[in-house]
């Protein structure tokens, strides 16, 4: 008898409220993901950051990050510097690993829209070496079908594989539906997922579960190694949403600051080595630590 198929579903539906940010009265920060790691691994913290700044004055700066990988897509506007300038559609995977230090400094009139995930690195390379890969969107694998179009950034999904690199196994993609179109993709049963719309509206598994724009709607958990179905349905306006879907690691983190660990006292020591300066900046790293495709 063949094993049924399992075809996953909502099963928490929440609307992060967007809260002014770091960067000052320009920034507006919505928590799509944070303080409940124990569901969300390996999902440590999702930030949708919005940014309209008028004027010149500097904002941000130079900070430290170890022991996770920061995932970063760009879907509005521009980041960066001269050494490295993120676009619209543009992806970083930056593995902080053993420690890195990285600026992000606004000193120009900007307006962006900025999606940041904290990745939870396997136990086993908690303190990998530091590396960078970036993803222009001019490469980002695509598949096209029916008033479909998805994006895949990491992983494996919908036939198309991202050259990202990953510790932790993880699908990212941007998933665009216009008015009427229906989709059903293959996804690990065993991957922690959720999806995030950023436009319209996006109906969810056979029971059609709407969720909406600016929503992060959870899928059903599984434990089973075998595939499940994800059935997307677009909304009367058609829908975009973000699927983020990884392998949890089941393993406990300590989180401080800008700093992930397995025990509390690594924190302590994270600390003293960015004092003492012993955290590079990423701008030293060598070329072999650095990937553009």
């Amino acid at each position: 008898m063949e094993n049924q198929t399992l075809n996953r579903k909502l099963v928490n539906i929440k609307t992060p409220r967007g809260e002014q940010g770091f960067l000052g009265p320009d920034h507006i920060a919505r928590a799509v993901v944070m303080n409940d790691f124990v569901n969300s691994d390996p999902f440590i913290i999702l930030m949708d950051d919005f940014l309209d700044k008028k004027g010149g004055d500097p904002v941000g700066g130079p900070h430290p990050h170890a022991g996770f990988e920061t995932v970063s897509l760009l879907l509005e506007g521009e980041v960066g510097d001269s050494a490295h300038m993120m676009k619209a559609g543009d992806f970083q995977m930056m593995t902080a690993g053993s420690g890195i230090v990285h600026t992000e400094t606004i000193d120009r009139e900007s307006k962006m829209r900025l999606l940041q995930m904290w990745l939870n690195l396997p136990k086993k390379d908690r303190w990998t070496t530091p590396r960078v890969q970036d993803l222009a969107f001019a490469n980002v694998p695509r598949v096209y079908d029916n008033g479909l179009e998805i994006r895949v950034y990491s992983g494996t999904f919908a036939g198309a594989t991202s050259p990202v690199q990953n510790h932790t196994p993880v699908v990212i993609a941007d998933i665009q539906l216009r008015p009427g179109a229906k989709t059903t993709q293959k996804l690990h049963a065993a991957y922690n997922a959720f999806l995030y719309v950023i436009e319209g509206t996006v109906e969810v598994g056979e029971d059609r579960q709407v969720l909406n724009d600016g929503q992060i709607g959870w899928l059903d958990k599984h434990t089973e190694d075998v595939e499940s179905d994800l059935i997307l349905s677009a909304g009367s306006s058609g829908g975009r949403v973000i699927l983020y879907a990884g392998l949890p690691q089941n393993d406990p983190i300590v989180s401080y600051g800008p700093f992930i660990a397995d025990r509390e006292e690594e924190i302590k020591d994270l600390y003293r080595d960015f004092r003492h300066g012993k955290i590079r900046h990423v701008s030293e790293l060598p070329a072999g630590q650095r990937f553009s495709y």
